[in-house]
This record gives C-alpha cells, structure tokens and sequence, in this order.
C-alpha cells in the first residue's frame, strides 16, 4: 500500500469543499456529538463512582469491616484474646446489642450497642467525632443519633429515660428495665436510618444493666477484610459467625452497580448517534467523489488503498472527538470537584458537595467503547467505496 498516495489523498479530501458544504457540517456536528457523549460519559461516570464511594465509606464504618457475632457458642475474652494472638494488627470493638426505647417526647425506639468508647473510637471515626472533648466517661453514658436528638428534643448533658426490652421480675409480674442514663453526645453518620436508629453506651453499664458477663459479637477493623475474613473464618471456634460489610449490604451495592451500567449504556447511545452522522458524512462524500474514487482505481490504486482512505477518515474525526471530549469531561471532573458549583441536601445524601470520582477502569472502557462505535461506523462507508464499480461510473459520470 502506497502510504504517501493515502495520505495525500486524506489531507485533500479533510479540506473544505464549497460544492459540497453539507458534507463538511456533517463532520463537525459527527465530531461534536461524539465530544460531548464521550464528555457527558465521564462526568457521569465520576459522579456515579463518587456517590458509590461515598455511601460505601459511610456503611462500612457503620456496619464495621467485619463482625464476629454470638450463633451457637458464646463471644468472651477468651474469643478476643484468640483474635489477638493470631492477628494482633488488628483492631477489636466487643460489643453487647440490644434493643431499647428512649422516652422523651414520645417513645423511639434504638438499636443500642454497648461498647467501649475508646476501643470504639478506634475503628469508628463517625463515633470518634461524637464523643471528641469527652474526658470522663459515666458508667451510663449514651451517645445518640444527631437526627434522633433533633427529632425528639434531647441536648447535651441532657438525662433521659430509657426503657429495655428485658424483663425484671417484680412481685407476680415482670416489668421492663428502666434506667435514667445521660446523653454526651450526637453521631452524625450521613445515613439516616442510621442517624435515627442507632445508640452507643457504655458497655460496663451496659452489662450492669442487663446481667450479662458475654458479648454479642466483636466489630474488628482489617486493613484488607475481603482477604481477612477468610483467614479469621479457619481460626474461629464453632458456633461463632462472620460477616463482612459487604455482605450485610449486598442488595443495595448490586442495585447501585446495575444502575451504574444502565447509566453507561444509556449515554453510549450519544455516541451511537454521533457515529451515524460520521456514516452519513462518508456515504455523501463517497457519492460526490464517485467518480474520483473510479479514475484512481483505473489509474493503479487498490481496493485496500480506497478503503484504508475512507477509514482513515472516519477515525480520524471519530478519534479527534473522542480526545476532545476525554479532554473537556477531565476539566469537567476538575470543576467539579474544585468549585461547589452543586451543592447537595447534607440530611439527605450525608455529603454537602458533590462527590466525583472516575475510576482508571471506567475511564478507559469509556475511551474504548467510543473507539470501537467509531470504528465499526467508518467500516461500512470505506467497504463500500472500495467496492464502486469503475467501468459503470466511468461510463455513466
């Protein structure tokens, strides 16, 4: 193949023709459209995988990396001292759960863990906020959800009546636990079910509350937990269970994850259509050189000649579109993420400024999506000029 001839031929054919202006509108708008579709695809993209981050971050410090929890046999000391001699990097919050109502302007309803504020703080940064400046700690101090404490009224300091589900016997009945425990501090999480829903307390009251010498479970924080979890599973005793976060939660991150794939495939569509204008815009100039493309034919150029010209052609604008909106949608990322240009409902998202960021993967499954439409939209029109018949066109143009 004569590399020169092609080339010449190219830059010829990339010149404006004032016969044949529509052609030459049709490439721009085919280079615009591509641009913006490969643009709008990698904003998007950031956004998506920024949210996902974001609510990932928040569930895995709520529902802790992974959680040893109580099945058939008992969480003791002895559990974490066998956690500590195998994996002493690790970092271990034991915990005693149980339900509770506070009353206070009504009766809520809390998923109480007791713990220890400091082991807690550890692994927990949305509790470590909570209880910052906190010096002493009370045997029956509870810290409570920003979005419970605002619903129902409760301050700082402030001393509530809380109400356990277990029963104490009096006389020829039973009644439930009553204790009046202080409120020394609020968690914001981000996530409201969370924020309304859930009370730490101290875990030494706890147990003295409810006459329990054993845990509920241990949270533990791992460096690597989708590795780690596998490793503590083989040194467990029986009777105890494992989860990690990311299966307390796998509806949620699938339904986000189908989400993220119907949003690509639904804006790749932008693309398609750019495409079709590329096909368009080489069918017409096909039409208009007919019979160029057939003296060049009779004059000695070949069949790969012609249609390396017209593919060519069609990536050079489909490429050129692609880049500038590579280019345009990292400036866009950018922006976004410098300037509070969408500012976000915090009681809502958990987030006030929008959260973006693009992936390497997407990034460039974006860019080879893009190609391969391009692509596959110059290969029919440069097939189909290689294949114009020379001695009809000739005969007839």
């Amino acid at each position: 193949m004569n590399k020169k001839f092609v080339n010449f031929i190219i830059k010829r054919y990339l010149r404006f023709d004032k016969k044949h202006p529509f052609i030459y509108v049709s490439f721009i708008l085919a280079f615009l459209g591509i641009m913006v579709g490969v643009a709008t695809l990698i904003i998007a993209m950031g956004i998506m995988n920024g949210m996902d981050k974001e609510f990932e971050k928040k569930l895995k410090v709520m529902n802790y990396p992974i959680t040893i929890y109580s099945s058939l046999a008992k969480v003791d000391d002895e559990t974490i001292k066998l956690l500590k001699k195998f994996f002493p990097n690790f970092k271990y919050s034991p915990y005693i759960q149980t339900s509770a109502i506070i009353q206070k302007n009504g009766l809520n309803g809390v998923l109480l863990y007791g713990v220890f504020f400091d082991k807690e703080a550890k692994i927990n940064y949305v509790f470590k906020d909570a209880i910052k400046g906190l010096d002493k700690i009370g045997l029956f101090d509870v810290v409570v959800g920003k979005r419970l404490g605002e619903d129902v009224g409760i301050r700082r300091g402030e001393k509530v009546i809380m109400i356990f589900s277990k029963f104490t016997p009096i006389g020829f009945g039973v009644s439930p636990i009553l204790k009046k425990v202080k409120v020394v501090g609020f968690f914001n999480s981000g996530l409201i079910a969370y924020d309304k829903g859930i009370a730490y307390m101290n875990i030494k009251g706890l147990k003295r509350i409810l006459h329990q010498n054993y845990y509920t479970g241990v949270h533990i924080w791992t460096p690597n937990p989708f590795e780690d979890i596998k490793k503590i599973k083989k040194i467990l005793p029986s009777g105890l269970g494992i989860v990690g976060w990311w299966q307390q939660n796998g509806n949620f991150f699938a339904a986000l994850k189908m989400e993220k794939r119907a949003l690509f495939l639904v804006l790749m569509l932008i693309v398609i259509v750019a495409s079709l204008n590329i096909i368009s815009s080489l069918l017409m100039m096909i039409m208009s050189k007919r019979k160029e493309i057939a003296l060049m034919l009779s004059l000695g150029a070949t069949k790969k000649e012609i249609k390396s010209i017209f593919l060519r052609l069609g990536l050079i604008i489909g490429v050129a579109g692609i880049l500038s909106g590579a280019i345009l949608g990292g400036i866009g990322i950018w922006a976004l993420k410098t300037f509070d240009f969408i500012k976000l409902p915090a009681d809502v998202y958990g987030v006030s400024k929008l959260p973006v960021d693009l992936s390497f993967v997407d990034f460039w499954m974006i860019i080879f999506g893009a190609f391969i439409i391009v692509v596959l939209s110059s290969l029919y029109p440069a097939i189909k000029a290689s294949k114009t018949d020379v001695l009809e066109t000739l005969r007839y143009e």
